[in-house]
């Protein structure tokens, strides 16, 4: 059986593939990095609570087959930009060097529609930059996976985003051919997807939005 490495489980896409992998039998332990505990306590889990941005502190832990980065945070959340960088960008780079260093063969890493390394935006920008600068290590394999607006309840208010989603909510069966990947997606569809590419592998790197759906399909009926 395989051992996997989740960084941020406590999230809500994190916490869904938790207990996804919890659930599959093709996962004997399930290794979680965190600042707080997933409070979940199940024979699989082996759980460090660590200081995320000191990461690299804790290489001889960071062993697996697979690491899911499941990492991220909003402007009103994180509003200093260098501390919104160290998370959505230093922990997944730090995390892909940790598997070239401890030759971990499969990376999976959740990034956003729309990042672009030269991008005018500033979320987009750092998204883009993270992308980059994760495909410039050896690992065998790393999968980019871009989810449009995620669908989902949160802990935090995030009352634009809400209002985004009623409206993408709306408009998605008119969403069809090219405007597909702007449809809203479910952290359930997310996490399935992200377990379907690790096991079955994936003819591209970065996956978008409505790919992502598909293969959350094929996940399901594979099961």
């Amino acid at each position: 059986m395989k051992t996997a490495i989740i960084l941020g489980a406590t999230g809500l896409t994190g916490g869904i593939l938790l207990r996804k992998l919890l659930d599959d039998d093709r996962y004997g332990k399930i290794i979680l990095f965190s600042r707080s505990s997933a409070n979940l306590d199940h024979f699989k889990i082996e759980e460090h609570l660590v200081d995320l941005f000191h990461l690299e502190e804790h290489a001889d832990k960071f062993k697996a087959d697979e690491v899911y980065c499941c990492i991220g945070t909003t402007k009103s959340k994180t509003p200093n930009d260098e501390t919104y960088k160290k998370i959505d960008h230093g922990i997944p780079v730090t995390a892909a060097k940790l598997c070239e260093k401890n030759n971990i063969p499969c990376y999976l890493v959740v990034s956003a529609m729309g990042a672009d390394a030269k991008s005018k935006i500033f979320y987009n920008r750092v998204k883009g930059k993270m992308e980059k600068d994760v495909l410039e290590f050896d690992i065998k394999k790393t999968y980019i996976f871009r989810p449009s607006l995620i669908a989902g309840d949160r802990d935090e208010k995030r009352t634009g985003e809400k209002i985004a989603k009623y409206a993408l909510s709306f408009f998605k069966p008119l969403m069809i051919g090219a405007l597909k990947k702007y449809r809203s997606i479910t952290p359930q569809e997310i996490a399935a997807a992200m377990i379907f590419v690790a096991n079955d592998g994936h003819h591209q790197t970065r996956i978008e939005s409505n790919e992502i759906a598909e293969l959350a399909n094929a996940e399901k009926y594979s099961e």
